[in-house]
């Protein structure tokens, strides 16, 4: 007996399983490629947080779920002994000019507000340090909430977990009802084709990153100049990444990446000479609304979906589990109305 069908094991199908699993539910978790073989398997792993204010569902929902997310990863890796690459030790940000700095100065009380004791949101002076982006305002943004993980060992440890209480991914398998699709682009495409739609449900976004041999294992996270720099704890570097709209080939690199390389290097006086040791390009799932579409489909009774992480997903992946569970298994429904698969068709 099977108590829940998940399709698709990139970080929203595995982490549903996950949440399922403790929960004591019987899953069949089907991906023919294995984890993380689409977007899931990339090099960034940023968790961070929108920006505090004009907050809406979405902020609080993400906020919700970087909270969860320490006690979620550990969790994980206990069961599985796996580590999942996951810390929370913050983010720098440049300033490029002063409209920017005034900006950022009004949301330290709004991040006091929004985010309470949690975190904190603040503005500091640049020392010029080689693990630091260059500010042409001479002051950074530094918030205690961002987090980051390394997506692979993330995916993996949620693998390991997972086995641990005897789900294996199966490659084909028969659908046994409640099923629950997390099938990122090629689960738009078919959502999109449904009777009577007359607009797609998302589409995919192409993103390069790469890897480069930097050890800032414990430092803060970096962004300048549109791009994420990640200290994994495993002694390498990630940057990234890019948001391709047009594109020929989905996994392979070429200029853009390129491009972005020379701005970290640019902004980060640290990587200027360090060596690229790997580049990855990959398609992820963005939903029509831009939040992650959650919910029932609309067209097949008993079947649920989980899809449009886009940038965000390994950010929002504990609390949609979490909301996924509470629905397909006890019939609870907590999902922003701006989150609804209907309001992406």
């Amino acid at each position: 007996m099977t108590d829940i069908t998940i399709r698709g094991a990139g970080i929203f199908g595995l982490s549903i399983a996950w949440v399922c699993v403790q929960r004591g539910a019987r899953v069949r978790l089907v991906d023919p490629y294995g984890a993380g073989a689409g977007s899931s398997g990339g090099l960034v792993g940023a968790l961070a947080p929108h920006v505090p204010d004009n907050w809406n569902p979405k902020k609080a929902f993400q906020l919700d779920s970087l909270l969860m997310a320490e006690r979620f990863w550990q969790q994980v890796t206990a069961a599985g002994g796996q580590d999942a690459g996951y810390a929370r030790t913050g983010r720098l940000q440049a300033i490029p000019d002063d409209t920017a700095l005034a900006l950022a100065r009004n949301r330290i009380a709004t991040a006091r507000d929004l985010w309470q004791d949690n975190a904190v949101w603040d503005i500091i002076a640049a020392q010029n340090t080689p693990w630091e982006p260059h500010s042409p305002t001479g002051w950074l943004i530094r918030d205690t909430l961002s987090a980051h993980m390394h997506p692979r060992r993330a995916c993996n440890a949620l693998v390991a977990a997972l086995a641990a209480k005897g789900v294996q991914i199966e490659t084909d398998a028969q659908d046994s009802a409640p099923v629950l699709w997390a099938t990122g682009v090629a689960g738009l495409v078919t959502l999109g084709a449904g009777p009577g739609r007359t607009r797609p449900a998302g589409s995919g976004v192409k993103g390069q990153a790469a890897l480069l041999d930097y050890n800032a294992a414990s430092l803060p996270q970096l962004f300048a100049s549109g791009v994420h720099v990640i200290p994994h704890l495993d002694g390498t570097t990630a940057i990234g990444s890019t948001s391709e709209r047009d594109y020929d080939n989905p996994t392979t690199t070429d200029a853009q990446l390129d491009a972005v390389i020379k701005a970290a290097r640019a902004v980060v006086p640290a990587l200027k000479t360090a060596k690229v040791i790997e580049r990855w390009a990959g398609v992820r799932p963005r939903a029509r609304s831009r939040a992650p579409m959650l919910g029932p489909w609309p067209d097949r009774p008993g079947h649920f979906i989980a899809n449009g992480g886009f940038k965000i997903g390994f950010g929002m992946a504990p609390k949609v589990a979490q909301v996924m569970a509470d629905l397909v298994l006890e019939g609870h429904d907590h999902i922003p109305d701006g989150f609804r698969v209907e309001s992406n068709l």
